[in-house]
């Protein structure tokens, strides 16, 4: 079961698939320490779209086993008052190296439409495994959670690309490896309830869970400026569509130049 907040996460048939691993290397010029991001997730069934929940992810310097990591948490929640149609308490947490952005140890725990479960993964970058309760299994290089990829792709430089070149990474879930990619659809300016923006907009792929179905169906916009904020994403689900816009930030690594009004 995949969910909710793996969407507002981001934090992902094209003429080319690149075969190295972009996913591998990078460094962090996008976020810093405190940076804080609000979103607002509406829904619509027959074309009108309700405020149904928010999101609220956090990037916060500290210590894991003695390393310096940046400590990400991302927390999805319905609003109470459309908790009898489809209820969601979501919680994940990733401890990223702040010197290559590698996941250290990733939490989740979700609660959607009665669907609980929960995760606790640790990974061992010089050996390739991640381990959890379900046992350890080996991983490729540079392998990636839910969480730590939508904060290392904002880090992707989408000038080196073309539109439908397509950005592959591995992802851990659920004691799996999924290949999956994001595929770049070029730049465009688009209009938020935040304000309107100079946008990055991409495909990631999705896999099948409780709400979203798998393939190219989400759309995500990102900032056109050095933060790379996700300011909009669009996505059909299993019923109706959402729509979820940036309303609020703190602690911007770089100033907002990607915002022409508001």
């Amino acid at each position: 079961m995949k969910s909710f907040c793996i969407a507002i996460l981001f934090l992902i048939t094209g003429n080319r698939l690149h075969t190295g691993n972009e996913f591998c290397g990078l460094t962090n010029t996008a976020f810093q320490n405190q940076e804080t991001i609000n979103y607002n997730v509406y829904y619509s069934v027959i074309g009108i779209y309700i405020n149904a929940g928010n999101a609220t992810f956090s990037a916060n310097y500290e210590k894991y086993g003695n390393k310096p990591v940046y400590h990400i948490v991302g927390l999805g929640n319905s609003n109470p008052s459309y908790d009898f149609i489809f209820k969601v308490r979501d919680r994940y947490e990733s401890f990223i190296d702040t010197t290559n952005l590698l996941p250290q140890k990733f939490i989740r725990s979700i609660d959607e439409g009665g669907y609980r479960q929960t995760e606790n993964v640790t990974f061992n970058n010089q050996n390739n495994t991640a381990t959890s309760l379900k046992g350890t299994i080996q991983t490729p290089s540079c392998v990636q959670d839910v969480l730590s990829a939508i904060y290392y792709a904002r880090n992707v430089d989408f000038n080196k690309y073309k539109p439908n070149d397509k950005i592959p990474f591995s992802m851990f879930l659920d004691n799996n490896i999924y290949g999956l990619y994001i595929k770049y659809l070029g730049k465009e300016r688009i209009k938020t309830r935040y304000g309107t923006f100079n946008a990055i907009k991409f495909k990631p792929l999705l896999l099948k869970g409780t709400i979203f179905d798998g393939g190219e169906k989400m759309t995500v916009w990102v900032t056109d400026d050095e933060n790379h904020l996700p300011v909009r994403i669009e996505s059909p689900i299993a019923v109706g569509s959402i729509k979820v816009d940036m309303m609020g930030f703190g602690k911007l690594r770089h100033p907002l130049s990607a915002l022409v009004s508001r």
